[in-house]
């Protein structure tokens, strides 16, 4: 058995691995890395560590602390409150302010799982108290979330983007960010007339007042292990009365859910949140170090709130991709990425192949982590991109990123998991089979037609 397929054997038994078990394939992906660098590829450690993607590390910690920051200043609480207010009775709104509100945070930097987990409580206890289908809040929620997700300024479009711009193909953030949005809407458009929003769309009740629950992102790590006790006492609100401080005061009230709407400090954060996005696409300037930057100016205006918030930047996500991109860089290294896609573009006909590669996109993703699979399948298709195949690089990656992600409806991923663990008023396994039946139509039709639309119809 020759080294390239024992290190395409061993990528595949880190997905199988993390998903029968509760094991971060990143841990797996760099101990791969260095068993595989070692002894398949002669590499030493420091050749291994020289794979390290520094700027995407450096782009995904920025822009996950700065929206941990708007996520705990009350910031992004206040933008779901104003959007529900300005439904005033169109309960048929309700379920796309869900769409565009998940929409919004995933595309200025929330990882997609995050921003389900912040709606998804508040959508579907809007379902019970409405008589909404939760089944289509729930899945309004996971659309919109990947509707928004491959912006140019997102975690799924810095992965995509790196990847493609490091393998020196045609690169169209934009193009990529508008596919994955459209055919998210298409596909959430179909739903709504499907599972009731036509008849949704002939009521008009009045809504009650809504007071949505602070909801962070993740539960922050506190204790000795991470900055000590006293970090938790200066997040309580007996040491913020003690000590007097705005700071303080701010931590404790966000705390409560006290804090009032559309004070200067969460304006102050929706424009760095605008900064971010025009620095970043009109001058071009590192996402990474922009995000850190804004993030840095939010952290001095009260100290005490950023503690909380580097503890909730998405580490276990960080530990994935960088270590499915370190042992990526490992097979490049061996040239398993060159034979892969040497194979794939040496089948008989081109069309198949891209097909072929939606597919095990869709699949794979279906039941492991999107962010690791766009990780590693898009390197696998560079050589098959670069070779004279008629399959255009532009259309074929946003087809791709799509495909790889709009599977995420399953209740064996993330973000379907946490639907079913929110759905109110419903029969959980009924309401699994409805998940599960879904995502599995989805994962067979969904790789078909992006593949007629951004592959066959272009060519």
């Amino acid at each position: 058995m020759t080294p390239h397929f024992l290190s395409i054997y061993a990528l595949a038994a880190m997905f199988v691995i993390a998903t029968i078990w509760p094991i971060n394939m990143g841990v797996l992906a760099f101990v791969g890395a260095f068993l595989v660098g070692t002894l398949l590829a002669g590499q030493s450690a420091n050749e291994i560590i020289g794979g390290f993607p520094g700027g995407l590390f450096l782009t995904l910690v920025g822009i996950t602390w700065l929206f941990a920051l708007a996520q705990n200043n009350g910031t992004i609480d206040w933008l779901v409150r104003m959007a529900v207010r300005a439904v005033k009775g169109r309960i048929a709104a309700i379920p796309w302010i869900m769409f565009g509100i998940s929409a919004l945070l995933t595309a200025v930097g929330a990882v997609s799982p995050g921003a389900v987990a912040i709606v998804a409580p508040i959508a579907l206890g809007f379902a019970f108290r409405y008589h909404i289908s939760p089944l289509l809040m729930g899945l309004m929620v996971v659309h919109g979330a990947q509707a928004g997700g491959f912006s140019p300024i997102s975690i799924y479009g810095g992965i995509t983007n790196g990847v493609v711009e490091k393998a020196g193909l045609p690169l169209s953030p934009m193009t990529t960010f508008a596919a994955s949005f459209f055919v998210n809407a298409a596909v959430a458009a179909i739903l709504f007339m499907v599972l009731g929003g036509r008849a949704l769309m002939r009521l008009r009740q009045e809504i009650e007042p809504v007071s949505v629950p602070h909801v962070l992102i993740a539960k922050p790590a506190t204790g000795p292990q991470i900055f000590g006790d006293s970090e938790a006492q200066a997040l309580s609100r007996r040491i913020g009365e003690e000590g007097g401080g705005e700071s303080n005061r701010l931590v404790a009230e966000v705390e409560e859910g006290n804090h009032p709407d559309g004070n200067l400090y969460q304006i102050v954060t929706l424009a760095g949140l605008a900064t971010l996005a025009v620095l970043v696409l009109a001058f071009k300037l590192d996402i990474g170090f922009v995000a850190l930057t804004i993030g840095l100016a939010l952290a001095l205006w009260a100290p005490t709130m950023q503690k909380r918030a580097m503890a909730q930047v998405a580490w276990p996500e960080i530990m994935l991709i960088t270590g499915v991109s370190t042992y990526v860089a490992v097979m490049e290294t061996m040239g398993t990425i060159d034979f892969v896609g040497d194979s794939v573009a040496g089948m008989a006909s081109p069309l198949l192949a891209a097909l072929m590669l939606f597919f095990i996109g869709a699949v794979v993703s279906a039941f492991a982590s999107s962010t690791a699979v766009l990780g590693s399948l898009i390197p696998l298709a560079v050589p098959f991109l670069q070779g004279d195949t008629g399959v255009g690089a532009i259309g074929f990656i946003a087809g791709m990123a799509v495909a790889s992600t709009i599977v995420d409806v399953s209740p064996f991923s993330t973000n379907g998991a946490l639907v079913l663990a929110n759905a109110q008023g419903v029969d959980k396994q009924v309401f699994f089979r409805r998940l599960l039946n879904y995502g599995a139509l989805v994962t067979l039709i969904a790789p078909v037609v992006l593949w007629l639309i951004f592959v066959v119809v272009p060519g």
